[in-house]
């Protein structure tokens, strides 16, 4: 993969070894959108970075298994590339974007890694067992959970929330965690850990997604309560609230004419590539967090502080 890109809200030339071409934006993204949630990462321009390069790893997560919902794209795919290049195995449930799947298997895989796709709906409590039953029986273990997966639909009032909405954006955000997270819990040991995803519109209640900022509101408490219940097993749970990084849901999401400005009212006056995580994945996943659980990490470009 080659990168030649500056900060600010200027990317250029991002190119990869999937046959992109060379591309140049006077901002992070222009304006697009996607019919459908969760969102394809593979017609997405200009695509997301989602590995830099320049990340060495040192074996943090040697020979660990990982699952992360959602691996197949966004920040979900640079959480696995991540833990590959830490060492880990990793396991990739996500729902049917296929392509982008296959090509996170291929890249992991050129890395020398070891990646199990598993298609489904974790919203569904038998999809969630057999992601466990699938995960032991390729690799006999389980020491780190990613609750990646999520859906997101920009609505301008409560009113014009539908009641399906409402419940696929309940049934994927929440039960879906907590389904998979019951299923994984009986095989996690001392010095293992969960990562929870919430997201920075959890701390600031963005008025057009009333739903989404529910549930990721409702992954807070879980994540604080559930570290207190295991703590004395020594089973970590923290999570993460990111900004606005450029990944699937957002075009899948927002209007169009919107996507250019995300991010822009973060203090730093910018969006975040995929990337730009991982390490915060890996940080939380690894020994070098061994201390720290219940607990939100915000990587949001400064845009809520305190």
């Amino acid at each position: 993969m080659n990168y030649d890109y500056k900060f600010g809200n200027k990317f250029y030339n991002y190119y990869d070894n999937f046959g992109i071409e060379n591309t140049e934006y006077s901002i992070m993204a222009p304006e697009q959108s996607q019919p459908e949630q969760p969102g394809l990462e593979y017609i997405m321009y200009p695509r997301p970075i989602f590995d830099n390069p320049n990340y060495i790893g040192s074996g943090k997560l040697k020979d660990k298994v990982a699952i992360i919902t959602g691996g197949d794209s966004g920040l979900g795919r640079a959480a696995a590339v991540a833990f590959v290049k830490e060492g880990a195995k990793v396991v990739i449930p996500y729902y049917n974007e296929h392509v982008d799947a296959e090509e996170t298997k291929r890249y992991i895989e050129s890395l020398g890694g070891e990646c199990l796709l598993l298609s489904g709906d974790i919203s569904d409590k038998n999809f969630c067992k057999k992601i466990v039953e699938a995960t032991i029986n390729r690799f006999g273990k389980i020491n780190i959970l990613v609750n990646n997966a999520g859906v997101q639909y920009q609505q301008d009032s409560l009113e014009c929330i539908s009641d399906e909405q409402f419940d696929r954006t309940m049934k994927v955000n929440i039960y879906g965690m907590f389904y998979l997270t019951r299923e994984v819990l009986p095989y996690l040991n001392s010095g293992d850990s969960i990562i929870n995803l919430s997201s920075v519109t959890t701390f600031y209640g963005d008025p057009q997604l009333i739903d989404y900022v529910t549930t990721k509101g409702a992954i807070v408490g879980f994540t604080r309560a559930l570290a207190r219940n295991l703590a004395l097993k020594n089973i970590r749970v923290n999570a993460i609230a990111p900004g606005f990084f450029w990944t699937p849901l957002q075009p899948a999401c927002w209007v169009k004419e919107k996507i250019p400005s995300l991010g822009a009212d973060a203090a730093m006056a910018r969006g975040a590539m995929p990337y730009e995580l991982a390490p915060t994945f890996v940080f939380l996943a690894s020994d070098d967090s061994s201390y720290m659980t219940g607990q939100v990490i915000h990587n949001n470009g400064g845009q809520v502080m305190g």
